[in-house]
């Protein structure tokens, strides 16, 4: 009984092993596709991101509270969903969704700081977190760093070539940027 425990929880492990190492090998060519698709299909692959970096790697729970965060989100109830978003990363804080799902909610709530902390927190794991560096370009335009708000929308654009935000955004941080030094 005791071998076949031990074999069981080998079998266990290296199945979640090869499912992180397919999940990793998805990502680079998804992130390898992103820099020379064209608008039409860098969507797509946008879309195929995200649905894995809102999936958790092991556990099915984890992800339907991130979706239940995330409908609280939708609904404005943004204290509960901090909240959720809060106890998933207590269960796994090395899932940068939660981490970036909670920054997002803490932006919404004006809550700039703990934002950007979370925004470091999401890059820590994810340094390819295109979503969490536009975040980090919102929550610096919030605190007047618009120098460190546009370094965040170039490196996204790095990431993600054909995303439309961080141009329009560079442009108008650049205008900040001048109405500043008037």
């Amino acid at each position: 009984m005791r071998i076949f425990f031990i074999s069981f929880l080998v079998f266990i492990v290296n199945t979640i092993q090869v499912f992180a190492d397919d999940r990793n090998i998805q990502l680079n060519k998804f992130f390898s596709d992103l820099k020379v698709a064209n608008d039409n299909s860098s969507y797509n692959i946008e879309q195929k991101i995200w649905k894995i970096w809102s999936t958790h790697p092991k556990d099915q729970k984890l992800t339907e509270m991130l979706k239940d965060g995330s409908s609280l989100v939708r609904s404005q109830k943004f204290e509960e969903a901090i909240m959720i978003f809060s106890k998933i990363i207590d269960l796994d804080p090395f899932w940068a969704e939660a981490w970036n799902k909670r920054a997002t909610v803490l932006y919404l709530v004006g809550e700039f700081e703990k934002s950007q902390n979370d925004i470091n927190k999401v890059l820590e794991l994810e340094k390819r977190h295109f979503g969490a560096l536009a975040g980090q370009g919102l929550v610096n335009i919030k605190l007047k760093n618009y120098e460190k708000a546009k370094m965040s929308y170039e490196k996204a654009k790095k990431i993600y070539p054909s995303m439309k935000s961080p141009e329009i955004m560079i442009k108008h941080i650049e205008e900040l940027i001048k109405k500043q030094s008037i």
